[in-house]
């Protein structure tokens, strides 16, 4: 007898302490996690890079010396790295960002290796701890714009060759990002049969009224989201069309600019400057223009605000479970993500030259869009993990009321209160929208920038090649304007300067 009841006390504590190391990791990781994202956040928005950078160090020191070791721990580190990178090729640092972004990159290797989804995803007991004290997993469209932003940094370091994979990378990520979403909803599925006493639960709660009224009354319809017809990151697609329309070195190279820039048109429509994109490379690629005769041309992408951050949406579900042959109702919680827009900067740029008009930035796409479009394809995945863990949590909370009484209920709502929480980690270093121009190089080689409400930013000296690239991004109106002016055609470094001029100097 005395046995049996120590057994039964030891139980009891065990669960116990499972549920408190539940509430401490899953509290100390999401301060740890709003600290660092602050600190962050309050350095990027004054435009002082370099610190934003040092705001998202980690301690790297677990790494192994090969490169295999390093890219597996990497997982760890995937937001602070991706946050670092940006932040470094803000500050003209291109190399640290490269190396930065290589590293996240290699922490994603799940987005790309075939048959890593369901391992990777783990079984439902992992969803016993918030997503939040998981490493990070990125969003499609946060990979392709990584590959991106690698392929500018090494066009600003004249590394055309390199500056080519990683533009291809990004339209090939593009290109799978559909298989890849339905792969994540299976996966998501396949997770229930491997805890089939909660399986069925899981699926009666997800095909139930009370689910879809709680989802449209708290939530929202998915299906009312404003997206693309077919997933793309345009502003991925088109620098990957203006690239290949610059660096071509042959047919298959301008056709591929083609098939970029009249996507990006038809999913934007009325857009002038794509619709003139397209018919240059159409002239390009069917011979009624060479490249000998024409002008040289300026394109002007414009990165402007802060991008959509998540914020969780909570809401209850009551459950019908059967234990020991009686029906009994418990309140499951179910927390989800859903994102919300911050802020843009004002207006728009003015780009002119030595007697030329002025040709003022049209609108290209918002980050929001493109993130609606992808969480849209991914929701059904997200909405089935959320509700596994309303569910286990819903049933522990069951089974610890009926076998510890009052003072474990406690404790088990406690716990469920405290872990159920949407996990809202994302990039908050990418922009509210993008703006885009072009102009043929002025005569004498200068370029003014002028914001339409601030006034003149400054004057560019662009470097003498026939395809320009500049890049402007701007987070808030607080910071100043980082200009990375290159070529497109990688013959020739860039340069990164800071603009007004008052705010800052050429970075080197």
């Amino acid at each position: 007898m005395d046995r049996r009841a120590n057994k039964g006390n030891q139980n009891r504590n065990g669960v116990l302490m499972v549920l408190a190391l539940g509430l401490l990791a899953s509290g100390c990781a999401s301060f740890n996690q709003r600290d660092q994202m602050a600190r962050f956040n309050a350095a990027y928005s004054d435009g002082d890079y370099l610190a934003a950078a040092e705001a998202m160090e980690f301690d790297a020191g677990q790494w192994q010396e090969t490169d295999k070791d390093r890219a597996d721990g990497a997982g760890e580190y995937v937001l602070e790295l991706l946050h670092q990178g940006e932040a470094l090729r803000l500050a003209g640092d291109y190399e640290g960002a490269v190396e930065a972004f290589d590293w996240a990159e290699a922490g994603m290797k799940y987005l790309d290796t075939e048959g890593a989804m369901a391992s990777a995803l783990g079984s439902v007991s992992s969803i016993l701890v918030n997503d939040s004290s998981r490493d990070y997993r990125a969003l499609m469209s946060e990979a392709i714009l990584l590959n991106t932003y690698k392929g500018l940094g090494f066009l600003a370091m004249a590394d055309s060759a390199d500056a080519r994979v990683e533009f291809n990378r990004a339209d090939d990520r593009t290109r799978r990002a559909v298989d890849y979403f339905s792969e994540e909803i299976q996966a998501r599925q396949q997770q229930l049969l491997g805890d089939p006493a909660s399986a069925g639960l899981v699926n009666r709660t997800l095909g139930s009224h009370d689910l879809k009224a709680a989802l449209e009354d708290n939530y929202g319809s998915p299906s009312r989201w404003q997206v693309f017809p077919d997933y793309i990151v345009p502003t991925s697609t088109y620098l990957h069309g203006l690239f290949f329309l610059a660096a071509s070195t042959g047919g298959a190279d301008t056709s591929k600019a083609l098939t970029s820039l009249q996507r990006v048109a038809g999913m934007v429509p009325g857009n002038e400057v794509l619709s003139e994109d397209v018919a240059l490379a159409e002239a390009l690629a069917s011979g009624q223009t060479s490249r000998q005769h024409l002008p040289p041309q300026v394109w002007v992408v414009y990165e402007n605000g802060l991008g959509p951050v998540l914020e969780e949406i909570r809401f209850e579900v009551p459950l019908l479970i059967s234990r020991h042959g009686e029906s009994q109702i418990i309140v499951a919680v179910v927390a989800l993500p859903r994102y919300r827009d911050r802020s843009a900067v004002p207006g728009h740029l003015r780009v002119t030259g030595e007697n030329q008009d002025q040709v003022a930035t049209e609108p290209l796409v918002s980050m929001g869009q493109v993130i609606q479009t992808e969480m849209q394809a991914r929701f059904p995945g997200v909405l089935i993990r959320a509700v596994s863990a309303a569910v286990v949590k819903g049933m522990i909370q069951s089974q610890v009321a009926e076998s510890m009484g009052a003072l474990g209920q406690f404790g088990a709502i406690l716990y469920t209160v405290s872990t159920t929480q949407a996990d809202l980690r994302g990039w908050q270093a990418l922009p509210d929208h993008w703006q885009i121009a072009r102009v043929e190089r002025p005569a004498d080689g200068n370029l003014i920038l002028t914001d339409s409400h601030q006034g003149e930013l400054g004057t560019l000296a662009l470097p003498p090649s026939p395809f320009t690239l500049v890049y402007v991004k701007r987070p808030t109106a607080a910071a100043p304007a980082t200009v990375m002016v290159m070529d497109l055609q990688g013959r020739h470094p860039g340069q990164t300067l800071t603009l007004p001029a008052s705010a800052g100097s050429a970075k080197q």
